[in-house]
């Protein structure tokens, strides 16, 4: 598993590597406060959105992370961010999340084409066994999304972490394996062509 920054296409997407230069265009992306709804950080002014990425980017120094920014090709602009996260070299499994998306762009096919080119690359480069996903238990968008995705609901963390607003959340995990994503994959690219 090599966790360089890496450019994943998809037909109406790119996820570019993080890096300070996207520090505008996030800024902008982000915000909308609906977006940090159910998320541990708020970055919503310029100063939150340096620090969002500058946690991202020094994981991502470490090795335990790439962040990526979403492009919408067709315009070029940035449209949210999302990441590869808890990379987990020797057992061979991945976290995706940090996703958020523009509002104008929610429930197309965004977030469809940024996983399915995010666990094509875990699946097919790096030879995961394991790609997890998790969300707050009463984010039903988000654990809708996981679902139609292929992924399966594993359990409940109760008292995982707390959010930037004080309230305890509990953390759903969701998981695709890899004899499982074969199926993922033929389901997404069905969805993606339509």
């Amino acid at each position: 598993m090599d966790a360089r920054p890496v450019t994943l296409e998809g037909k109406r997407i790119r996820l570019e590597p993080m890096s300070a230069d996207h520090l505008d265009a996030l800024t902008e992306a982000g915000a909308h406060e609906e977006l940090w709804k159910w998320t541990g950080a708020k970055a919503t002014t310029r100063q939150t959105m340096q620090d969002y990425m500058s946690v991202a980017l020094k994981d991502a120094e470490a090795g335990r992370a790439v962040p990526f920014v979403t492009v919408e090709k067709a315009s070029g602009r940035v449209i949210g961010s999302t990441r590869f996260a808890n990379i987990d070299h020797e057992n061979r499994r991945v976290e995706i999340g940090w996703t958020w998306i523009v509002p104008e762009f929610q429930r197309t096919f965004v977030n469809s084409e940024a996983k399915y080119v995010m666990m094509r690359h875990a699946f097919e480069v790096w030879n995961c066994v394991r790609v997890e996903l998790k969300t707050d238990v009463l984010n039903s968008k988000s654990r809708t999304a996981m679902l139609r995705l292929g992924a399966r609901e594993e359990g409940v963390l109760r008292k995982h972490t707390i959010t930037y607003a004080g309230r305890w959340r509990d953390t759903i995990y969701y998981s695709v394996l890899d004899k499982e994503w074969p199926e993922v994959k033929r389901r997404l690219e069905e969805f993606l062509a339509r």
